[in-house]
């Protein structure tokens, strides 16, 4: 529903108006109304009713937003406009640019009152955000795009909710990422809010921080519903331009529902596109199973596959993510130096406040190919990283692993008091393969059936 200025902001609007077009209160008024009621309008005196301010509109030659609102004509449909561009450079890689065109959207829908489009821009920030690896700045958009939505049903909210949920898991705060988005999928399937595009964007994003936890039954199970709940489109880039310039056109003519939906399905499309990095993941998850499996060239293909589908988003950190899965292949398949190359290529992207858990794991692995160059003190200094890193995270399973490689060398080199320390505390983090101190599992959605595909093979 529209929300309409004060009485007094739309008679004096009403008024400047008619004097511009040099219109006298008789000729606004005529047939349906009277000149005095145009002169208590002018004044601020009455509050008209819808019916009169679509009356006066007409005469004065502007939209009923405009009238009412003082938004200029078009405005909602041309911002929406300008928001698809900027998901075009977002789906492109040009998070930068993305972050001026959405910025620019924002405040234009922030001083007039646009609040979804307003909202819907706040994602865009945060989803650049996240793309550069600001993941402060990244929370913040999304817990204000949240905000702005609050009136929304969840399905709505879920994109922001997402947002959040992958800002803290870059940032290493498994449990709470894990937490926000069980909570928001156990909400949907119970409610029966089986929106596709909602339940995708959740089951897709959690599969890393279930990983990273341990949780390897719950991230395959995910990384299937994911798979099954993938968009389908031949090319969405070009359909999705192609639908753009329809819009422009429609725009132009005046027709703007029209153009609405198109622009509709142009951002549907940009949405797809993005999917790619969340699609990438489960090509990652697919890969990571079958090394679990012992079957290592099945696993280097699907790396592979999610390496080079992420490199072409640009999305560097999850990228890196993907090299060091990928990394840990080679390794197995005796290709060591290669292995090793590509971690050093990697690790600049980490920190311990953005992807500590991947960067411990590429640490780790390191000190493993050191340990097999008999260079012990490298191989000391890459788990001593390492520890610290997951430390922080709360990745249990591999601390405990972490700390029985380090108790080893500590122990090889003669340190024995040292290494029992290191033992010690690996015990204290122990846990079984596949358990976390993860509740229950969320309420399941409804299967759907996986079509055939062959280069999708069952897990």
């Amino acid at each position: 529903m529209l929300e309409r200025d004060e009485p007094e902001v739309v008679g004096r609007r009403v008024q400047r108006l008619r004097a511009q077009r040099g219109l006298t209160q008789r000729q606004l008024a005529e047939p349906a109304y009277t000149p005095a009621y145009i002169s208590t309008l002018e004044a601020g005196r009455v509050r008209a009713s819808d019916e009169a301010l679509r009356h006066i509109a007409d005469r004065l030659g502007v939209t009923f937003e405009e009238l009412a609102a003082g938004r200029p004509a078009h405005l909602a449909t041309g911002l929406r406009l300008r928001l698809t561009e900027a998901q075009r450079l977002l789906a492109d890689g040009r998070a930068e640019e993305a972050a001026v065109q959405y910025g620019l959207v924002r405040a234009e829908a922030e001083a007039h009152g646009l609040g979804r489009e307003q909202a819907d821009a706040l994602l865009g920030l945060g989803e650049c955000a996240l793309e550069t690896g600001a993941l402060s700045e990244a929370r913040d958009r999304f817990e204000r795009a949240e905000a702005q939505l609050a009136d929304q049903s969840l399905p709505v909210r879920v994109p922001a909710v997402r947002g959040r949920a992958v800002a803290h898991y870059l940032a290493g705060e498994l449990r709470y990422a894990v937490y926000l988005l069980e909570s928001t999928l156990d909400e949907l399937n119970r409610g029966g809010l089986h929106d596709p595009d909602a339940l995708l964007l959740l089951y897709a994003s959690v599969i890393g921080p279930y990983m990273d936890m341990g949780a390897h039954a719950r991230a395959a199970q995910a990384a299937e519903f994911a798979l099954a709940l993938a968009p389908r489109a031949g090319d969405p880039a070009l359909i999705a331009r192609m639908h753009r310039s329809v819009a422009r056109t429609l725009l132009a003519e005046g027709r703007i529902a029209e153009a609405d939906a198109s622009l509709a399905k142009a951002a549907e499309l940009y949405a797809q596109l993005r999917l790619r990095t969340e699609l990438a993941n489960c090509h990652w998850m697919r890969g990571y199973v079958c090394a679990q499996n012992g079957e290592l060239d099945r696993a280097e293909q699907e790396l592979r596959q999610a390496h080079g589908m992420l490199a072409r988003t640009r999305a560097a950190l999850y990228r890196s993510q993907a090299a060091v899965e990928l990394a840990d292949v080679l390794h197995r398949r005796g290709r060591s130096e290669e292995a090793a190359e590509l971690l050093e290529g990697v690790l600049g992207d980490f920190s311990s406040e953005r992807g500590a858990v991947h960067a411990a794991a590429a640490h780790r692995l390191l000190g493993i190919i050191a340990e097999d160059a008999r260079d012990t003190e490298a191989a000391e200094e890459h788990y001593v990283r390492a520890l610290s890193l997951l430390e922080r995270a709360g990745a249990a399973g591999d601390l405990a692993d972490l700390c029985r490689l380090l108790g080893d060398l500590l122990r090889r080199t003669g340190r024995t008091e040292a290494a029992l320390d290191a033992y010690r505390t690996g015990l204290g983090h122990r846990t079984a393969p596949g358990t976390t101190t993860l509740g229950p599992a969320p309420a399941q959605p409804p299967l759907w059936p996986v079509p055939p595909s062959p280069d999708r093979p069952p897990l």
